[in-house]
């Protein structure tokens, strides 16, 4: 899910930065295509000279045919734990791992469904976490690719739902502020927010916090301290295919918090 066309042309890039470094000789890429189109065909490697830096990032992509390793993560969005996993983790890891990971996001958290009250919704943080919720839901359902980032980009500023316009123009200017606000106030909103409510009350074991996290559908308490302290390394180790190079590095341990 989420795929970024950027990291072809970052990973051949790096290959021709290691070769510089190294003293190997490498060719010097000349011709009419961007560095994003490089290995996009053998016509065009050969003409750009990169063919055998196309055929090196060929070998070390992942096998398609090997499963992502998928992370649902439920969480509230003004929860400062879920806020502090997201940006310190679950996107930074992403935006590595991308290639060999799924990342579903559930926003809802510690959320409790009323339908009899005047506000369906009772949040763990208030009725601005409820709007908060609903708002990137629907960013979820409208912007597809792109969501990861406007999400992201809403749970690292100083205010998440003030932050929500200007994100969606900056990472999905395809769609339209007022297609959101429509979906945060009609039906749609509250359908996708009650779908968010069956998916968390359906989670076994039923969760107690959040941010709660599950790995190819699982949760265990080994997992969840594995994901909220080290997450790069839990999905390096349990990617069943060839580890991309991005695995190689150290492994870091980082704080955890709860709501």
């Amino acid at each position: 899910m989420m795929k970024l066309k950027s990291c072809l042309v970052v990973s051949l890039l790096c290959l021709l930065t290691v070769e510089q470094s190294s003293g190997k000789s490498h060719p010097e890429p000349s011709c009419s295509y961007p560095p994003s189109q490089w290995c996009r065909s053998l016509e065009i490697a050969i003409e750009c000279q990169v063919q055998k830096q196309c055929m090196e990032l060929n070998a070390i992509r992942p096998n398609p045919s090997v499963p992502t390793v998928d992370v649902t993560l439920y969480y509230g969005s003004l929860c400062p734990g879920c806020r502090a996993f997201i940006t310190q983790q679950l996107f930074p890891t992403w935006t590595m791992l991308q290639d060999i990971m799924t990342v579903n996001l559930v926003p809802y958290g510690n959320t409790k469904e009323v339908p009899s009250a005047n506000s369906p919704f009772t949040c763990q943080h208030g009725e601005l976490e409820c709007h908060g919720n609903m708002i990137e839901a629907c960013v979820i359902h409208l912007t597809g690719p792109s969501a990861f980032h406007v999400i992201y980009c809403m749970e690292s500023a100083a205010h998440v739902v003030d932050s929500a316009q200007p994100c969606l123009q900056l990472y999905a200017p395809s769609v339209s502020w007022a297609s959101v606000a429509s979906c945060v106030n009609g039906e749609q909103g509250f359908k996708l927010m009650h779908n968010n409510a069956i998916m968390t009350r359906a989670l076994s074991p039923a969760h107690t916090h959040v941010p709660w996290a599950t790995i190819d559908g699982e949760y265990t308490d080994w997992l969840e301290d594995k994901a909220m302290s080290t997450l790069f390394h839990l999905v390096c180790q349990l990617y069943k295919g060839v580890k991309p190079p991005a695995c190689t590095g150290a492994q870091v341990k980082l704080n955890r918090s709860l709501c």
